[in-house]
């Protein structure tokens, strides 16, 4: 169904507009205005199995996030299809202010709520869905890297480092576009990744996506955990690599799936550039030495 098609099934006989929402790099995303009340449209891709996305568990996990006050209510869900919810009115807290003192706060209360929310039907290990994202992208014929086979020698330092972990809700997409202000907390959308996982991969993914300096990283933890612990220190660097690995393969796999007019061969050399700065960084070579 195309989105026109949507929208007549959803509100029929109903007087809509449809406005086309950027920042997806998977979806096709929509805002459509109806009765006075403005909701998300988002139509699933193509083959987004294949990066490892689960869409009934995805609609659960939008569920929990709503239950717990973080994500957007939802409206309407079509396996395979779309997903609808209600539109957050708020904005996009620009990456280079994701580092002040109040942001960070209510980033971490936001995370803490999701990581201590209802448990989720699927599950995500990093170590795992590298190589399940190299697996994929073989068997679409693409070509992978000659990195990845340095990046999963290191992959499994870390994984033996990281030891075992308990498994909490996670969203797993940090990304900027994902985190709306809406004035008094800051909400987070697009839960299509999360699982049960992680929660230092969820505090990974979001310094990588925000830039967040050694330091920085380092008042995120306070504030989620309310004190400074050096071993929260050294998982959180170690994870770093693991959400650089997985969004370079991600990218891979994109690559030669997705619809989309984006360079995606760009954007994996970039993500092996940076999974390459953090093995190298002093931060990353003491948490997997003292480990």
């Amino acid at each position: 169904m195309d989105v026109d098609a949507i929208v007549a099934h959803l509100w029929p006989e109903m007087a809509t507009r449809v406005e086309v929402l950027g920042g997806g790099f998977t979806n096709h995303v929509f805002r459509v205005d109806v009765g006075g009340e403005a909701y998300v449209l988002r139509i699933d891709g193509r083959d987004t199995a294949l990066l490892g996305i689960d869409r009934r568990a995805e609609y659960e996990a939008s569920l929990a996030a709503a239950a717990v006050g973080v994500g957007p209510e939802v409206v309407a869900f079509e396996p395979e299809e779309y997903l609808v919810t209600r539109f957050i009115e708020g904005a996009v807290v620009p990456v280079e202010r994701m580092g002040d003192a109040d942001a960070l706060e209510r980033v971490a209360s936001a995370l803490r709520a999701v990581h201590r929310g209802p448990s989720l039907p699927s599950r995500f290990n990093s170590f795992r869905a590298v190589e399940d994202l190299r697996s994929t992208a073989f068997a679409q014929g693409a070509e992978v890297p000659p990195s990845y086979v340095w990046a999963r020698q290191v992959a499994r330092r870390v994984e033996r480092a990281r030891g075992v972990f308990p498994e909490r809700p996670c969203h797993n997409d940090l990304i900027n576009e994902n985190l709306i202000d809406d004035g008094v907390r800051i909400r987070i959308i697009d839960w299509e990744y999360s699982a049960m996982g992680d929660v230092f991969y969820d505090l990974a993914n979001f310094s990588m996506n925000h830039d967040l300096d050694r330091d920085t990283r380092a008042s995120l933890l306070v504030a989620y955990f309310r004190e400074e612990r050096p071993e929260d220190e050294r998982a959180l660097e170690l994870m770093l690599f693991m959400t650089a690995f997985r969004e370079a393969m991600w990218g891979v796999v994109q690559g030669v799936v997705s619809e989309l007019d984006l360079d995606f061969a760009s954007y994996v050399d970039a993500q092996f550039a940076r999974l390459e700065a953090t093995a190298a960084s002093p931060a990353f070579v003491a948490a997997l030495g003292d480990a």
